[in-house]
């Protein structure tokens, strides 16, 4: 069951040579003959062993300008060789063809040029025939050749090969398989989306080759993978691991904090915020943000987007919290936050992020476009004859930003660039503004002069007069009801200003 095969003839052709020169001296301390061409030929060459080209193989020179050099039956009939097959062992005896029973092959760094802002021309060329030709032949051939497709198995195969003296086992060979096609399918992805990008086909695919196994997921019984990058996003710079429930709320506070330019600081809490205020220093911001709710706020995830500083430092260290993310820490501020050893501490990095969200639905995936619309007060438009004054028109951006970035139905209230409180999550608008109400009361928050953002139209009068007569004076919605005039009227008659925008913010 095992099929041991002996490696005796190895074709590699790669193009980064990193990590490549134990496995080449290996092999040749085993006897294996070399075939190979271009810069991995002069490679080995300068190791003092002895490679065959693929030009004296094939009696073809390179062509094309590189673009055909492999392909050709002499290499892909000793890869695809059958070593079973009598007819394909008298095929290969008849042609003069060597068996390959190893094949070492990299592909051309096509995300890498993309990214790089590289000429479409250039990035054209960096799409990869042969090798990937090669890797695919090898792959479906695993019953008797081994595939190398990234130098991350260089030292796998050594060890197998050590350990084995030369040989290989069918399931190690399957292995080294099912890798290669991984590299192959993710590569192939990278280069559709690339030519997907104009009058798109309404398919959807997506590979990511970096992951990390989470402790577990929502819950302990649910198991929980992250794939991404990490790593390019943040700089940890102490405690544990992020949890699956950690990554969802540090996912929705950056998507929160990037509405705002001025110092900002926000916590949030199961993805929404508990508590956000702007200031002109970060520890107002700080202050301010956390006396909206200092309840929710154990146990939570703080954002800000300003350096996070000592005495802000000082401040923060008095509240138990899970994670804190800034652009920067002083060295100061780190010393005092990194006593305790299990707070996550995450430097932010300039990271460009998806412009398309996507889930799990039913039997299949939703995808959408992320809703990176933010009204400005431009966008605001009056329709009660009470009229905003610049501080309220202010108040209304910075409610609206909540409002977007919250559980919908939601209701959020403000004043001075500060929540007060906010109405999460419910199944009635009515009962969101309620609940907002009693947490500002819970918290002795005066609501008299303050703002009122909703993520959807009134179509009834009354969340209006619940609002006016809790002491709300400006009301922002996005309008759109049949009944839009009536919380109008209600609006005039309880001598309170509104202004719609036209777009709706929800979020469920």
């Amino acid at each position: 069951m095992s099929h041991p095969v002996k490696i005796k003839n190895a074709l590699i052709s790669v193009y980064y040579k990193d990590n490549l020169e134990p496995l080449i001296r290996q092999l040749h301390e085993q006897g294996v003959i070399f075939y190979s061409t271009g810069g991995t030929e002069k490679f080995i060459r300068e190791l003092g062993i002895e490679v065959i080209t693929d030009e004296n193989l094939t009696g073809y020179p390179s062509i094309l300008g590189g673009r055909v050099k492999t392909l050709h039956p002499k290499v892909f009939g000793g890869i695809l060789n059958r070593r079973e097959n009598k007819e394909d062992n008298a095929q290969i005896g008849q042609y003069e063809i060597p068996e390959i029973d190893l094949v070492i092959v990299d592909l051309y760094p096509f995300e890498e040029t993309l990214r790089s802002g590289a000429s479409d021309a250039d990035i054209i060329e960096k799409i990869d025939i042969g090798g990937i030709s090669l890797i695919r032949a090898a792959a479906k051939n695993f019953n008797d050749v081994v595939i190398i497709a990234s130098k991350d198995n260089y030292k796998t195969l050594g060890d197998i090969l050590t350990e084995n003296g030369g040989y290989t086992t069918l399931s190690q060979r399957k292995a080294f398989a099912r890798q290669a096609f991984n590299v192959s399918s993710h590569y192939d992805t990278a280069i559709f989306n690339y030519f997907n990008e104009e009058e798109p086909l309404t398919v959807f695919k997506y590979s990511e080759q970096k992951a990390i196994t989470l402790r577990y997921g929502e819950n302990p019984h649910q198991n929980g993978v992250f794939y991404g990058d990490l790593d390019a996003m943040f700089d940890k710079l102490n405690g544990k691991e992020l949890s699956y429930n950690n990554l969802v709320d540090v996912d929705a506070a950056v998507a929160l904090i990037d509405e705002f330019e001025e110092p900002t600081f926000a916590i949030l809490k199961h993805t929404n915020a508990c508590g956000i205020a702007s200031n002109e220093s970060i520890i107002d911001a700080w202050k301010a943000a956390l006396a909206c709710d200092p309840v929710s706020a154990f146990g939570g995830v703080l954002i800000c987007n300003r350096e996070i500083d000592a005495e802000t430092a000082a401040e923060i260290n008095n509240l138990f919290f899970e994670v804190l993310i800034a652009p920067s820490f002083a060295e100061s501020a780190k010393q005092i936050l990194t006593a305790k050893k299990n707070r996550i501490l995450l430097k932010r990095n300039d990271v460009k992020l998806p412009s398309k969200q996507f889930k799990t639905l039913l039997n299949g995936v939703i995808e959408q476009d992320k809703d990176m619309l933010m009204e400005t007060i431009a966008e605001m438009k009056p329709v009660t004859e009470r009229k905003a004054t610049e501080q309220q028109l202010k108040d209304l951006v910075f409610a609206n930003k909540i409002v977007k970035h919250t559980k919908s139905n939601t209701i959020v209230l403000a004043r001075n660039s500060c929540l007060i409180a906010s109405g999460v999550g419910q199944t009635s608008r009515v009962d969101a503004l309620q609940q907002a109400i009693v947490k500002a009361k819970a918290f002795n928050f005066d609501l008299a002069g303050s703002v009122m953002a909703s993520d959807a139209f009134f179509p009834f009068p009354d969340c209006v007069e619940i609002a006016a007569d809790a002491g709300v004076v400006m009301i922002l919605q996005p309008g759109g009801s049949i009944k839009d005039q009536e919380s109008i009227d209600m609006a005039n008659a309880k001598g309170v200003g509104m202004v719609t925008t036209g777009i709706r913010h929800f979020k469920h």
